[in-house]
């Protein structure tokens, strides 16, 4: 690297000086916060003894007010100052989590074969339930154990492998589940693998659907849709309530038509309007350098949400929009709607355009504003990080 023609201007002393002081009150405060880390342990050893859950949403409030307000007291931006112990609060949550705080004392573990397990979400679930004690049978293409092996070798056989290939693996290992077993599977849409499994199994069956990616950070908050199909035994969905809830994971308990109905608007809604959005671009070819240059905060996170999905799997998301049996009634819909924006837009309509606007406001009702501050708070670390 060749040097700059002009050197940098020199740092005046008494700024350095200041940065100095600075850089010490720094050091300082991340003491402060290690010693918080230590008394966050302590935490886990007492909520694991008494069963006190990890998270205390009234606790929480009540500290994210205090701190609010001495905030204020001290000339600090009370929202700067509530951003920086939520993500204190967050990372306290995940240390109790790795320090098994919600692991119930005495849980028995189990033995439970993973098909799949070098896929992304079947690596995840591996090491969700390694880290709770419980052994871990992992199967794949090229393991030496066979699927069939491990079903009947295991307590709880999860399937985890491509939704295509779901119901032929269900068929393969449901009859070797044991019967006093359980059978469970990851599936984004549910009805087909949970007949499935019901049909080729004489065992217990609950379908889950994990709504995150194996690539999340933590799995505190994350959410995971629960679908019983049949269940001999209703211990096996107390087991599963708790070793979800101690992996920090927030049950959604429903059945698998509705799973199917809603998971049409949060996943293939969502994915069709954002492939038609890269598809657009790339047909207008598109100059993403060119437009970075100009971005709002607004394009610029519908771009990062947009360019984020087309980094990622063509199977896996034309799995996801081609098994849901509600897809055919989304994508004619969409495609309603915008011939609907489209009329209005060409023939300048502005009262059109104004009523139906309304329409759609009301439509969402007081979430609207929830979304406009919740938004505003991802659009600002957007721009604290550009």
């Amino acid at each position: 690297m060749t040097a700059p023609d002009h050197p940098a201007d020199p740092i005046p002393p008494e700024l350095q000086a200041l940065r100095s002081r600075i850089d010490q009150i720094d050091h300082d405060f991340l003491d402060l916060l290690a010693e918080r880390n230590r008394l966050v342990s302590e935490v886990a050893g007492v909520k694991r003894t008494t069963g006190v859950p990890i998270r205390d949403p009234d606790r929480e409030a009540t500290l994210l007010a205090d701190r609010r307000a001495v905030a204020d007291r001290s000339g600090l931006s009370a929202d700067v100052i509530e951003s920086l112990f939520r993500l204190v609060l967050w990372a306290s949550r995940n240390r109790q989590a790795s320090l098994l705080a919600a692991v119930p004392p005495g849980m028995e573990t189990r033995r439970i074969a993973i098909i799949g397990a070098a896929g992304g979400m079947g690596s995840l679930m591996c090491r969700l339930f390694q880290s709770l004690g419980h052994e871990v049978l992992g199967v794949d293409r090229d393991s030496d154990m066979t699927i069939e092996e491990a079903a009947s070798a295991a307590d709880i056989t999860l399937v985890s492998v491509d939704i295509r290939e779901t119901e032929s693996v269900i068929k393969q290992v449901g009859p070797c589940v044991p019967p006093e077993g359980l059978l469970m599977d990851v599936t984004s849409i549910k009805r087909p693998p949970v007949e499935a499994m019901c049909a080729y199994s004489s065992s217990n069956v609950i379908g889950t659907h994990p709504l995150f990616g194996p690539n999340v950070h933590t799995l505190q908050g994350q959410r995971i849709a629960v679908t019983p199909g049949r269940l001999e035994d209703n211990r096996w969905m107390d087991w599963l309530r708790g070793t979800f809830a101690a992996a920090g994971l927030t049950l959604l308990e429903t059945n698998p038509e509705d799973h199917d109905r809603v998971m049409s608007v949060v996943q293939v809604l969502t994915h069709f309007s954002t492939e038609v959005l890269g598809r657009t671009m790339k047909a207008m070819n598109v100059s993403i350098e060119e437009t970075l240059r100009f971005t709002s905060p607004i394009y610029h996170l519908e771009l990062l949400m947009t360019a984020r999905h087309f980094a990622q799997s063509a199977d896996l998301y034309s799995a996801i929009q081609m098994s849901n049996p509600n897809t055919p009634e989304v994508t004619a819909a969409f495609r309603s709607a915008a011939a609907d924006l489209d009329a209005l837009l060409v023939n300048g309509d502005i009262d059109g355009f104004r009523d139906s606007f309304d329409e759609i406001s009301h439509f969402f009702g007081p979430f609207a504003e929830t979304a406009l501050k919740e938004s505003s708070h991802l659009i600002d670390r957007l721009v604290e990080r550009s």
